[in-house]
């Protein structure tokens, strides 16, 4: 099926919401109706060949008096779900009652298996029936979902009874998954929400998918693998992952399997995603379509993945997610903490505002370790996961973490508005815990901001894509370890750095002859005590030496701590406070690892000759990470020549003066 005719289909389903649903639901709550009718029909049409055989089953499971019907239905319907109503959708369709339709209607989706109740019920779709019988439209819905002008089967329809000449193709699993994600987008864009949360462009998804398989082409095997998505939306992600391997395992004379594994937040999207799962005939895989948070209540926590592709939310608040999970200074998950070779903790927390990155240690934590293969990730992110965050912040951690154990073979950028719903940049991490030898220690950057072919007609914020070329030069470059203008390649050390805090020494002046505030002390006499004591210190105490003057006074160090501010201030001049710093002087310092020396040659250069004195506070030292493409890849607007520029200049202006000649003779 080609796009012409994908497209045809959207456009009959988008009109049976204009030609049906106007005037009873606003244009917001059309997907309410039309989403869960899609894939009721797709599902009905599946068991239409099997109908009278469940039929015949279950009247013989009820003279048994069987009670779990479920697993013998579903066998006879040949399918992963069934349907033991009497109807087929097509056969409500001669209902003309609306109250015989909608009690029809009902045990209709009644005698859906529990599979797919459950789809149903994320849908909310029940209690959409009494307002569409209330306006005397659901008939009209089922007519037009049922109509012979679209077919939403896997089977062919044909113009003839000999069935040669095709009038509608059959529309296969991941057609069925294209469909359900441009309807959802067009949605999303009809009620200008984000369509980027629930749909991943399928072009993108495509060079995820490439980067996920081809490295490691070689060592596919007569095996089973697995692969997750730990913010599945409607699942499209695990469908072209599944296509990818299947494919790439057949061009080697591989047998191979593959289970998928997934989690999605959103019900409606979940139900889609269910939905899809089931359609491809395994009622164990839909099984495996977790429903909730992945960060507060991960529906995998003991299993680990062979491959793992995702495109979490960013700039997305989880601070519902982190109040569940005990409040952000209280998460304990191991997934988000973990040790330094020293035993020291190191929290990998971001701030509230934006998750993303706890979906990257969410999947880094489901690595597989003791296979050859290992685990590849490929996940999406914006630029936030890239240098968001100080050194010991909890993006900064992530980073470390994720460098320092060497698992991030390379980092892509893509071009700008890529996505239905974001124009800004966005990034894809590859990630491996058994990289070939020659990446080891190695992280390789490709600018892929150019790399790009621009649509016909935006989607959204999307004006452009990776055609089939583009991707497989991306690939090529990626797998190539290719150096040039778009591709770079560091060791690991090139990304970290030390954020050392810079004192300088406090250098205090006496003035003793300032009043001290009579506030100061709770007594009076300690007031007064004080003021003798400072006034009796002995002549020939120097005023530029604080260590001497207060040992003078002989008051004790707790007293001397209240006055002191009131009697003193800074002096470049005057010696140094015996171990206390200038806070007003202290900086901070971000020294790349790579610094030739390290940190004492930086301070040695780079400070030492304009603060003789400058000290570094070591129990302030931390270690952060970042990583910026603009530093490597920006290349600056070339300026134009003052000569030139000046010529230009003159050649305008006499080309005005003689647009000015012929106005003026014009009006003599």
């Amino acid at each position: 099926m080609d796009n012409q005719e994908y497209n045809s289909i959207v456009s009959f389903i988008w009109g049976i919401a204009d030609d049906c649903l106007r005037d009873v639901y606003v244009r917001g709550k059309y997907r309410d109706v039309i989403l869960p009718m899609t894939v009721i029909r797709r599902l009905d049409t599946m068991l239409e060949g099997t109908k009278l055989a469940v039929l015949e089953m279950k009247a013989k499971l009820d003279a048994a008096k069987i009670d779990n019907q479920w697993p013998a239905l579903c066998n006879a319907a040949r399918q992963a779900f069934c349907n033991a109503s009497p109807f087929l959708l097509k056969d409500l369709t001669s209902r003309g009652k609306k109250q015989t339709l909608e009690a029809d209607f009902k045990m209709y989706l009644d005698g859906f298996s529990p599979n797919v109740q459950e789809i149903l019920d994320k849908f909310k779709f029940r209690d959409q029936i009494r307002t569409m019988v209330d306006a005397d439209i659901l008939g009209s819905v089922i007519d037009k979902f049922t109509s012979a002008d679209i077919n939403l089967s896997p089977n062919p329809v044909y113009k003839d009874a000999e069935e040669k000449i095709v009038r509608l193709p059959g529309l296969d699993n991941h057609g069925m998954g294209t469909i359900f994600e441009e309807l959802i987008r067009r949605f999303n864009e009809e009620n200008n929400e984000e369509a980027g949360e629930h749909w991943t462009p399928r072009d993108v998804v495509e060079l995820m998918a490439d980067l996920a398989f081809y490295p490691v082409e070689g060592q596919i095997k007569d095996a089973t693998y697995s692969c997750y998505d730990g913010a599945c939306g409607t699942g499209g992600m695990l469908t072209v992952a599944q296509s990818r391997l299947m494919t790439l395992a057949s061009r080697r004379g591989k047998n191979v399997s593959i289970h998928l594994f997934g989690q999605e937040i959103n019900p409606e999207t979940y139900a889609i995603c269910k939905a899809d799962m089931l359609l491809k005939g395994d009622g164990e895989e839909a099984e495996h379509i977790s429903y909730g948070s992945t960060l507060s209540l991960d529906g995998n926590p003991s299993r680990q993945f062979d491959f793992m592709l995702s495109n979490p939310p960013y700039g997305k608040s989880w601070k519902t997610d982190a109040d569940r999970m005990g409040g952000k200074s209280e998460i304990l998950d191991t997934r988000f903490n973990a040790y330094l070779p020293n035993d020291k903790e190191l929290k990998m927390i971001p701030r509230t505002s934006d998750g993303q990155l706890l979906f990257l240690l969410n999947n880094v934590s489901k690595m597989k370790t003791d296979t050859e293969l290992g685990s590849r990730i490929i996940e999406v992110h914006n630029g936030s996961s890239l240098f968001t965050g100080d050194a010991g912040s909890g993006e900064s951690n992530a980073r470390r973490y994720l460098i320092e154990r060497d698992l991030v073979e390379a980092i892509i950028a893509l071009p700008d508005n890529m996505f239905y719903n974001t124009g800004i940049g966005t990034y894809i991490w590859v990630l491996s815990n058994k990289k070939e030898e020659r990446r080891k220690g190695k992280i390789q950057l490709i600018d892929a901001t150019n790399m790009k072919s621009p649509l016909r007609k935006n989607m959204g914020n999307k004006n452009c894509e990776f055609t089939p070329d583009i991707r497989k030069e991306i690939v090529r470059i990626f797998l190539d370890m290719e150096e040039s203008d778009v591709s770079m390649i560091f060791n690991n050390s090139e990304f970290g750095y030390w954020n050392v805090t810079i004192e300088r020494p406090l250098r205090l002046r006496i003035l003793p002859e300032r009043k001290i505030p009579e506030d100061v002390f709770k007594k009076q006499s300690e007031l007064d005590a004080a003021r003798v004591a400072i006034a009796n210190v002995p002549s020939g105490t120097p005023l530029d030496d604080w260590d001497a003057f207060a040992k003078a006074t002989k008051l004790k160090k707790t007293k001397l701590k209240k006055i002191r501010s009131y009697i003193t201030q800074t002096d470049p001049n005057a010696k140094k406070v015996e171990g206390e710093s200038d806070s007003d002087l202290r900086d901070t310092e971000n020294i790349p690892f790579n610094y030739a020396g390290g940190i004492n040659a930086f301070i040695n250069k780079e400070v030492k000759p304009y603060a003789p004195d400058a000290y570094v506070d070591e129990s302030k030292t931390k270690i952060g990470y970042e990583i910026s493409f603009t530093k490597y890849f920006y290349k600056p607007i070339e300026l134009r020549d003052m000569k030139n520029i000046l010529a230009s200049l003159t050649k305008l202006e006499k080309e005005s003066d003689g647009v000015m000649d012929e106005i003026l003779d014009g009006l003599k």
